[in-house]
């Protein structure tokens, strides 16, 4: 709690602008190989920067570096062994970098590139948030946080971008969380409309549908663990569709279409 406590008053004064946006590799990717979907990636980047032009803070959660290097491997899906997925994400986080890196240089923004595990985010992540808080005083910079798989075995097994994107904005008194997904948001049984707003995660908790795809760790049911860590630390938080980047802003601004989560308490 001290933490928390702590990282929030350093984060104090781009609270009321900080959005993280989490895009998982089911965006990033193709479904029938996953190699980098260059066309998603040109979408995502011009919508973050027309946040950034806007005058809001973003950090950026990106999956994608394990399913981006499999192609390499030429595999048809995740490996099933921790020394190959350790060697698919070393491969393609670089790709996915060096993809980040020359896009937003289009639009005058650097990218910076942050590995964390979950070691990261106990009681040394006061040091990573001094770090993440001057790359965020800087308005033409983008941190870019992934897990580090190459090294993360624990976090293979069991962890994914979800619940770090979760445990970063709790941690760094993030306005909100946007989870962006290949749904429109959270759909209510037999319905294929997004529920618009919840207020009580719990009574959601049920609405999971198998949507894993052959290329990703996480799904829905990751997604609402997420949600709740986040949105009972104060986090309003978002399911939406990353296909549909240019949505972006008006998310940010309360009305757009996907599943706003309710915090419970407001971050101060």
């Amino acid at each position: 709690m001290l933490l928390h406590c702590a990282a929030q008053s350093i984060f104090m004064s781009n609270q009321h602008q900080l959005t993280i946006v989490k895009v998982g590799t089911g965006v990033l990717t193709r479904v029938e190989d996953g190699t980098l979907d260059g066309a998603a990636l040109v979408k995502l980047v011009t919508a973050l920067a027309a946040l950034m032009d806007a005058g809001h803070r973003c950090l950026l959660v990106s999956s994608g570096a394990v399913g981006s290097g499999v192609a390499s491997f030429q595999l048809d899906g995740y490996p099933r062994d921790i020394v190959t997925r350790q060697a698919c994400a070393a491969v393609g986080q670089a790709r996915l970098m060096q993809a980040y890196g020359s896009l937003f240089a289009n639009f005058g923004i650097t990218v910076a590139q942050v590995l964390l595990t979950a070691a990261d985010l106990g009681e040394r992540f006061s040091h990573i948030s001094s770090t993440l808080h001057r790359l965020l005083d800087e308005p033409r910079i983008i941190p870019i946080i992934n897990e580090n798989d190459s090294v993360a075995i624990e976090e293979l097994k069991v962890g994914d971008n979800d619940q770090l994107s979760s445990r970063v904005a709790v941690l760094t008194g993030a306005k909100r969380l946007i989870l962006l997904t290949s749904a429109e948001g959270l759909l209510a049984p037999d319905s294929a409309e997004p529920i618009p707003e919840v207020n009580n995660i719990d009574d959601v908790m049920k609405f999971v549908r198998d949507d894993q795809g052959k290329f990703s760790i996480g799904g829905m049911a990751s997604k609402l663990t997420a949600v709740k860590y986040a949105v009972e630390n104060g986090v309003e938080t978002w399911i939406a569709n990353g296909r549909k980047p240019e949505r972006l802003i008006d998310l940010v601004n309360g009305h757009g279409i996907g599943t706003r989560f309710v915090p419970q308490q407001q971050t101060v």
